[in-house]
């Protein structure tokens, strides 16, 4: 019973093994050509110019696969160029140079501080003109509402 825990996975990891083995050698064709052989992928469909060279074959990328991809490198390296100066435009903002000249959160206390000692003080003062007009004050607001 034992055996059969053992022998089923290791035959499925095989049977990937050799379709992965497999899917991989199907991958590139080559085809004889008259410099060497002509190399391509079957999966991108990147095409490589490969000559024999000390008993070993050697692959470069087609020309105009070669332009294609310096087309794409200039391409993302002006993207990137352009993300870069609006980035620098933007940390020099206006609003950026105001976001970092905000308070500090000691500032803002001290501030909080001031503006509640002066509503206590006015309000202290509002109780007192109260307190000195006695009720006629407080006829005369009942009249307003």
């Amino acid at each position: 019973m034992r055996l059969q825990h053992i022998l089923i996975p290791a035959a499925l990891c095989s049977l990937v093994a050799a379709s992965a083995y497999s899917e991989e050698t199907d991958r590139y064709r080559l085809e004889k050509s008259a410099d060497g052989y002509v190399r391509m992928d079957t999966q991108t469909g990147a095409m490589s110019i490969c000559e024999e060279r000390s008993g070993q074959l050697v692959c470069k990328m087609a020309a105009d696969e070669r332009a294609a991809y310096q087309d794409e490198i200039d391409r993302l390296d002006r993207s990137v160029k352009a993300l870069d100066t609006r980035v620098a435009k933007l940390e020099n903002s206006l609003s950026a140079r105001l976001e970092s000249q905000l308070p500090s959160e000691e500032d803002f206390n001290k501030t909080m501080g001031y503006m509640e000692r002066f509503f206590r003080t006015f309000k202290d003062i509002v109780k007192d003109m109260d307190k000195e007009d006695g009720d006629g004050g407080g006829k005369l607001n009942q009249q307003k509402t």
